[in-house]
């Protein structure tokens, strides 16, 4: 039976879609200031996603602001969060955790507020925007301006394997036409696990929403999408941990069918490999990175200066189209490339941007549980 989606969820879909085929540019409508970051140039240091900053994307900010961008980057939401502990927030600027991680930011007392008066809110996807403002806003202000969305669905290659989107399904990493020569990220391939269970009657979970619960609910259910995983776990050839391992696998490991974000497998088609990335039945796992200012940055101002400059709609637009990501600024729509448009069109055909599965904002108690259960996985 179909889970009855939010109001909230159903408006954020069709605005998405709407902005993608519509997009327009909003004027500003409140102050904005970038104080002298052009004068001072200098550096700004960011830890950021492997595939997040492309080549072109740098190259044109450091010319058109002159401010030298250097970049530590990673492959999880948990190697950010221990790297940035570790250093006490020390020695960089900005970081970019997924919108839904901040109830394990929230403590931790190493981001500072962004001063709202500098940021040019209007030029974000208000659906976007809310998703930074409804978990990102404690104590004396917002902690997260979006940058991305994207998307975690199934890549294969069509030269090896098909399948049309009405019969695409997490349950097909599990069939024995790809068996041992599948791929996933071991947490994400385990959630893929409890959603085709729910969908075919075999664990009712209310589409894995009921697994938010509480801890006894959670663990009721994962217990079983566990001995689900560790039964079938040689039909596995690999885990993946960040953008480069999922091209790695295609590319050089043997992999058919792989649960992927979408950017890698964007990459390849832009190289001219034979992938393809679609959304299955159960839904497509869509997440929204954004960026934070840490408490102890040195370069401000070159903060502010990046943040104008990815606002732009072209600047969003050039982005998207070279990671194969989302684009999160109004307008920028109409500047992507028309192999992004292509991408996105083949990638949620029909009723899939209604169908998306939204990560939903983790607890400690919650990260620390599926820490548990995917540790299990790996190791069994």
């Amino acid at each position: 039976m179909p889970v009855k989606k939010s109001s909230s969820i159903v408006k954020c879909n069709s605005a998405r879609r709407k902005f993608l085929k519509t997009s327009v540019l909003i004027a500003g409508s409140g102050p904005w200031i970038v104080r002298d970051a052009l004068s001072s140039s200098g550096e700004l240091h960011v830890m950021m996603w492997s595939d997040h900053l492309p080549q072109k994307f740098v190259t044109g900010f450091e010319k058109d602001t002159g401010i030298k961008l250097r970049h530590l980057p990673y492959g999880s939401n948990e190697e950010l969060l221990n790297k940035t502990v570790a250093i006490a927030g020390r020695g960089y600027d900005l970081v970019e955790p997924t919108a839904l991680r901040a109830l394990q930011w929230q403590g931790l007392d190493i981001l500072q507020p962004f001063d709202m008066n500098r940021v040019q809110t209007s030029r974000y996807d208000p659906e976007m925007l809310n998703r930074s403002l409804e978990n990102w806003t404690w104590k004396d202000g917002i902690f997260h301006l979006p940058y991305f969305w994207g998307t975690e669905a199934l890549s294969w290659d069509m030269s090896m394997w098909d399948r049309p989107y009405e019969e695409l399904s997490y349950g097909n990493l599990w069939g024995e036409e790809v068996r041992g020569r599948v791929m996933a990220r071991p947490h994400s391939m385990m959630l893929g696990i409890g959603l085709y269970l729910d969908r075919i009657g075999k664990l009712a979970s209310n589409r894995m929403l009921d697994a938010y619960k509480d801890e006894d609910s959670m663990r009721s259910i994962w217990s079983e999408i566990t001995s689900f995983a560790i039964e079938n776990k040689r039909r596995v050839k690999m885990f993946w941990n960040d953008a480069d391992t999922q091209k790695a696998g295609f590319l050089d490991n043997g992999v058919v069918l792989g649960q992927t974000w979408d950017g890698p497998a964007n990459a390849l088609k832009a190289d001219g490999r034979s992938i393809s990335y679609m959304a299955p039945q159960e839904g497509a796992l869509a997440w929204m990175d954004g960026v934070s200012l840490l408490k102890n940055a040195k370069n401000v101002e070159q903060a502010y200066a990046f943040l104008e400059y990815v606002s732009r709609p072209e600047i969003a637009a050039l982005l998207a189209s070279e990671s194969g990501y989302n684009p999160v600024v109004n307008g920028a729509g109409k500047h992507l490339s028309m192999q992004a448009r292509k991408n996105f069109e083949m990638a949620y055909p029909k009723n899939a941007l209604e169908n998306l599965w939204w990560w939903q904002p983790e607890p400690v108690w919650y990260a620390a549980a599926r820490s548990e259960y995917r540790d299990r996985f790996i190791a069994a």
